[in-house]
């Protein structure tokens, strides 16, 4: 049987067509390359037409899949089994929707079902007027809720949920400045409750709340954590702790009770159809094979370019309003899960892994990088994500022209212009894809954030890496501890900035 590297081998002597020349070879290349995921009432299509994939790259990555064993892999993710080999442990996001070992589904549905009763009860009042809640987390606990609060609650929020992650106080403060205390609850989401940088706004908050007459601060405190025992700890009644199960790691965690502060903002059913809009994606991933596969055929676009092609990053533009954070999400998904050196057995890697994720918001971006995608010496693969209907209620011309313009850019990269001025010519032959939504509803935005979670898992299996540690963030954090510790030794630059910010 091939191995990996002889996949690699074969990928990497294919033939490079241009764009133009892919399309007018193949007049089915749209249909070939385009694919829908239903939702029930919505959907969502999916269109790497204007990728270099062709019918020679797709073989060979279906080879490549093979040679991976990327089908076992799949199969052990979703029976519970260990595929975070340096934890030891499993990967279960997709048991919180509902799709994976029966056991961990059934556990899930427990857990989901204590969140459920007190978002309820919280909103039928029991714990008195709440109009607000300040979540504090950070990373996966915090990047996940601030998505999907911007996205699904702008219009008539049940809740005012403002996430704040970030040790600056400033960003608290803010929070605070929009707050009553008197009406307000605090989330706090850590897996461990220990991480400093939560644990330090949770006190500041709890001071607040206290500082400003509420009787009971502690009562006005709900915990979203993987390590109960730490939040009773912290002061927090156990009827106030909602758990999470350990083998759900951060950036996958907000299908959990990470999801606290979605389900307060837009009600229990809309978080329920968030869960259901990701299971639909999970049920695709776990069952259609090879280049049917949506999740697994963009992971063979993306090795395209970031391995045969060298692209170091990949571009991510929503052109909706609501879809805003999604770049910043993504980049913790893709780069912390894929951005390693190792492969999961610890050899070094033969190739490059995770590209830079980056990205904004249509239209400003066009008017701010599209300069450099269009006419810069950098190749950048470009994902474009739009909705058919929109999330305004003004004159339809708002949208038809954000449309035309997601659409224009996409033609506009790939075509490109001659020009006998040389500052005035598109090379063109640019690639893109463009992620369709019928519109940008709960059930719409779960089964984007899994397609891409399901893409992330692709990418590493297929590199042979694994996506679910992420040791790469503790480093930084330790050292911070020692300097905290004092008496630490550092090099001479880091002892001047120290000594300059009176830290020394």
């Amino acid at each position: 049987m091939p191995t990996r590297a002889d996949a690699w081998h074969d990928l990497a002597l294919l033939p490079e067509p241009t764009l133009t020349e892919l399309f007018a070879e193949d007049p089915q290349r749209v249909n070939k390359l385009s694919g829908r995921i239903e939702l029930g009432e919505t959907g969502v299509l999916f269109d790497w037409s204007k990728t270099h994939l062709d019918d020679k790259l797709l073989d060979g990555f279906e080879a490549l899949a093979e040679a991976a064993g990327f089908a076992a892999m799949r199969e052990r993710l979703f029976a519970g089994e260990v595929v975070n080999s340096t934890e030891g442990r499993a990967a279960e996001h997709s048991a919180l929707r509902g799709v994976g070992k029966a056991e961990s589904v059934e556990e899930a549905l427990v857990l989901r079902d204590r969140m459920e009763a007190l978002v309820r009860a919280i909103h039928d009042g029991a714990m008195g007027d709440v109009k607000h809640l300040i979540h504090v987390g950070i990373g996966g606990s915090a990047l996940g809720p601030a998505l999907a609060v911007d996205a699904l609650a702008r219009d008539f929020p049940l809740c005012d949920v403002h996430v704040v992650s970030n040790i600056d106080g400033q960003a608290l403060e803010a929070a605070f400045k929009a707050c009553d205390p008197e009406t307000t609850l605090l989330a706090v989401a850590s897996k461990t409750f220990t991480t400093i940088e939560t644990m330090t706004n949770a006190a500041s908050a709890l001071s607040w709340l206290e500082q400003n007459g509420v009787a009971d601060p502690s009562g006005r405190v709900i915990a979203l954590t993987a390590n109960p025992e730490k939040a009773v700890e912290w002061g927090v009644d156990e009827t106030r702790i909602l758990p999470f199960a350990e083998s759900v790691g951060g950036r996958y965690s907000l299908w959990s009770s990470i999801g606290f502060p979605i389900a307060m903002a837009i009600g229990w059913e809309e978080f329920e159809s968030f869960l259901e809009g990701a299971a639909k994606v999970d049920e695709h991933f776990r069952d259609s094979n090879g280049r049917a596969n949506l999740c697994l055929r963009a992971a063979f676009a993306d090795l395209t370019y970031a391995r045969l092609r060298k692209a170091e990053t990949r571009g991510v533009f929503a052109y909706d309003e609501r879809l805003r954070l999604f770049p910043s999400y993504l980049q913790q998904l893709e780069m912390e899960s894929n951005g390693k050196s190792v492969t999961a057995a610890g050899d070094p890697v033969d190739g490059p892994t995770a590209p830079i994720t980056w990205g904004g918001v249509g239209t400003d971006a066009q008017h701010a990088v599209f300069q450099l995608l269009h006419q810069g010496t950098h190749l950048v693969p470009v994902d474009f994500i739009a909705s058919i209907a929109p999330g305004d209620s003004l004159d339809a011309a708002h949208h038809r022209i954000l449309l035309m313009n997601c659409f224009a850019q996409g033609a506009a990269l790939m075509a490109g212009q001659a020009s006998d001025d040389a500052a005035r010519a598109y090379p063109g032959n640019r690639p893109s894809a463009t992620i369709l939504c019928d519109d940008i509803d709960a059930a719409t935005l779960g089964a984007l954030i899994a397609f891409h979670e399901h893409r992330t898992f692709a990418n590493a299996v297929l590199m042979g890496i694994n996506p679910f540690d992420q040791f790469g963030v503790e480093l930084g954090k330790a050292i911070a501890k020692r300097i905290e510790s004092g008496g630490a030794q550092f090099d001479p630059s880091t002892t001047a900035l120290l000594e300059k910010a009176g830290l020394g």
